[in-house]
């Protein structure tokens, strides 16, 4: 780390500490963010505002009054119930955890061509969006640094673009507050997206998009041949592979016959954990009071000016190719603005 670096992130940890010495509350919240790890959480901020102290300074409190208003440090003691409607869920919104990287960081599968968002309200998915994160950030990245004996503190994501189709373009407004909810909460917290199973037209749409994102951004998405095997294999065991790249021309599933292998699944142990984890905890914090059903409203910020621009890009570029293949990359999982 530069000695620019290691004075911004100097000068922000001192106005933090003010911060932290007259409100409780973000006192709280914060250390739900940084899990011990600050200079590595100050640094995530700092690049998501191009290391100006001043804009990372506010972009982290409004991040933590955000977190206090909508009772963020609770949403992992909120089940979506029944389980049916939570299993409708996870069928229609395919993400999962596949594995690890050989140097330790989580790999987060995303099924963006075959994701339908359509099972339930636009609540329950930025609910179930937020509990990973949440989860993520809180269970599995803290485990990981034990386990690895370092501070691990961003993951790895493989988007599968299989399936995808002009109808994505109705999902773009819930994407984009997914998007705008990670930009402006969850900063920096993807060191990697590979893009997999792409079709010709993604690297059409590609092009039009790439010169939009911020550099750093650019320079985190790498577009892989057919299902990435060979390149994934070169950070990851073929165990961590997620299901859609371990053949060639496999794809991506909405259902598997095996569960376990298939990480988008309610069945695949890494939600068979997270979602009994969050039923312990709703026993934990309400022991006396019933589950109880209804999603878990949270406050959306109005997106960026760079996000709707890219957003509309995106829409005017799918529009251009008719009822054929178009590109949902998924403003959720390429965090246009920031991640």
């Amino acid at each position: 780390m530069g000695i620019v670096s290691q004075e911004a992130i100097k000068q922000f940890q001192a106005l933090m500490d003010q911060v932290m010495a007259v409100d409780e509350p973000l006192k709280r919240t914060f250390q739900n963010v940084h899990q011990g790890y600050l200079l590595e959480t100050f640094g995530r901020f700092l690049k998501a505002r191009e290391w100006n102290v001043s804009k990372a300074h506010k972009m982290l409190v409004d991040c933590l009054n955000w977190r206090v208003q909508n009772e963020i440090d609770n949403i992992l003691a909120k089940p979506i119930v029944p389980t049916e409607l939570y299993r409708s869920v996870r069928d229609s919104q395919l993400i999962g955890l596949s594995g690890y990287s050989r140097e330790g960081l989580p790999v987060f599968a995303i099924g963006v061509g075959l994701s339908t968002f359509d099972k339930a309200s636009v609540h329950y998915y930025v609910q179930s969006h937020i509990q990973i994160n949440e989860y993520r950030d809180c269970i599995i990245l803290p485990s990981a640094s034990r386990k690895y004996g370092k501070p691990i503190t961003t993951c790895v994501k493989v988007l599968d673009m299989t399936g995808l189709k002009l109808s994505a373009l109705s999902q773009i407004k819930l994407l984009t507050i997914i998007s705008t909810i990670d930009d402006l909460n969850y900063p920096e917290k993807t060191n990697t997206y590979y893009i997999v199973n792409a079709p010709y037209i993604f690297s059409a749409c590609w092009k039009v998009v790439k010169p939009l994102l911020q550099e750093r951004t650019r320079k985190k998405v790498q577009v892989l041949s057919g299902c990435g095997r060979d390149e994934l294999l070169k950070i990851m065991d073929y165990g961590s592979l997620p299901h859609f790249c371990k053949r060639e021309g496999s794809g991506s599933s909405r259902h598997s016959q095996n569960g376990a292998e298939n990480c988008f699944s309610l069945d695949h142990h890494f939600h068979q954990q997270l979602y009994n984890y969050i039923k312990q905890q709703s026993l934990i914090k309400e022991p006396v009071h019933p589950m109880k059903q209804g999603s878990f409203h949270v406050d959306v910020p109005e997106p960026a000016a760079e996000g709707t621009q890219i957003a509309k890009t995106i829409e005017s570029e799918f529009n251009k190719y008719g009822n054929g293949n178009g590109l949902s990359d998924s403003l959720d999982d390429l965090k246009i603005n920031g991640d």
